[in-house]
């Protein structure tokens, strides 16, 4: 009787090997004429027979899986997602099983994967179709994890969607990495040119520069995102209403770096957010007893304090910010901005006036009023497109202001000047 059974026993997984060969070989057959239908239904009937399948059988399983999942690219989301990991699958296990079969084929279709999410992420971005950018560029980190650069894409694609439950995940997975997107960048200028470029390497630089197509290295190291990430997870979270989850994340952000002004500013935007006014102006007094002499901090405080609705606040660190760097273009169009922020007010105090004599005297007191706003802003604005002479905004602005005085010439010069611009930026 014992025999019997072991004979019987025998039969069952001879059979059951017979089945798992069949169910790879269909899903073979289905790939070889391109029918990914057919190899995803095989797919799904071979999976069932996995538990019994030697390492080997599911190493080749695993790659046919993918596939058949991933249809040359024409595969739903939902598959495309599976066939990443059951490529990672197959890489895992034959690493534990020290031999390297299906890795090669297996990497080779993760580069063609990669390069064509990544291909189709930087369009999606292009296009403004950011809910799929963010889609691509995250399957582009699942399936090459050491780029993190790509989830820091993902995350802003979401959060320009604006999708905040997805930019809120990838910006925590980065926290959670530690991600500060500090690289050092290798830049020359090109000899022919004269323009200067960045290298991928410093070795790449060095290669060029002994071959004498470039010259004047420059060493630059990009500045950290970490106040960026946590400012905007801070930020979600008061979106979401979860006040003590944004001011929790800021802490441990600036327990780890509390000298760092970005996270101080990011600290002090959270609580402007969630109307901390008095929170808000500490933050801001204790930024600028840490960095006096920083343009750009007094830049960013008066964008800070313009957003918070004190023009005053604004305007009087533009002005440092210009004090200290008198070539900041971004000052200038910001400092007419605040300005011109008090024209509204006033045309439509003048829109809701009569006709009774009084209110006429008024009228004319307000026009005097609305073109000494003008002339304020101006001087500002001129400067702007002095330093940047393809500062469209200044430029419009500046003619619609010369067209609201009546100064024909000058409206007349700078409507040629807004051509020309326009015309420059269309490549005409």
């Amino acid at each position: 009787m014992k025999k019997l059974l072991t004979l019987v026993l025998g039969l069952a997984i001879t059979s059951l090997s017979f089945a798992q060969k069949n169910e790879i070989k269909a899903i073979e057959k289905a790939l070889k004429n391109s029918n990914f239908a057919d190899a995803k239904s095989a797919t799904a009937s071979a999976e069932a027979l996995i538990g019994s399948m030697d390492d080997k059988s599911k190493a080749k399983f695993y790659l046919l899986k993918a596939k058949a999942l991933y249809a040359n690219g024409n595969g739903t989301d939902d598959n495309i997602d599976e066939a990443i990991t059951s490529l990672g699958n197959l890489k895992d296990l034959e690493s534990k099983m020290g031999k390297l079969k299906y890795t090669q084929e297996a990497n080779e279709m993760t580069t063609g994967m990669v390069n064509t999410f990544l291909t189709k992420a930087n369009n999606a971005f292009t296009n403004k179709q950011y809910k799929a950018a963010a889609k691509g560029f995250e399957k582009v980190y699942r399936m090459s994890p050491k780029d993190t650069l790509y989830l820091y894409y993902a995350a802003s694609s979401a959060v320009t969607e604006p999708d905040y439950k997805t930019a809120l995940d990838y910006y925590v997975q980065l926290k959670n990495l530690g991600y500060s997107g500090e690289q050092m960048n290798y830049y020359a200028t090109n000899v022919e040119t004269g323009e200067e470029e960045n290298f991928a390497n410093k070795s790449a630089r060095s290669f060029s520069i002994k071959a004498k197509l470039h010259k004047d290295p420059r060493d630059e190291k990009s500045p950290s995102k970490t106040a960026e990430i946590v400012k905007n997870i801070a930020l979600i979270y008061v979106s979401q209403g979860d006040n003590e989850k944004a001011l929790g994340a800021m802490a441990d952000a600036r327990s780890e770096n509390p000298e760092d002004i970005g996270l101080l500013l990011s600290e002090a935007n959270v609580y402007l957010k969630m109307g901390n006014k008095e929170k808000f102006r500490s933050l801001m007094e204790e930024a600028t007893e840490k960095d006096p002499t920083n343009a750009e901090l007094q830049y960013n405080l008066g964008v800070l304090a313009a957003e918070g609705g004190n023009s005053e606040a604004a305007i009087k660190y533009y002005e440092k910010a210009l004090a200290i760097n008198p070539n900041y273009v971004d000052a200038y169009n910001n400092l007419a901005v605040v300005i011109l922020n008090g024209e509204a007010e006033i045309v439509e105090e003048m829109n809701n006036l009569g006709t009774s004599k009084a209110d006429n005297k008024k009228y004319d007191e307000l026009k005097e009023k609305r073109t000494q706003v003008y002339q304020q802003a101006i001087p500002y604005l001129e400067k702007a497109l002095e330093l940047k002479g393809t500062n469209l905004d200044a430029a419009k602005t500046l003619m619609n202001i010369y067209s609201a005085l009546g100064e024909t010439d000058k409206f007349k010069a700078m409507r040629t000047k807004v051509e020309e611009i326009e015309a420059s930026a269309n490549g005409n």
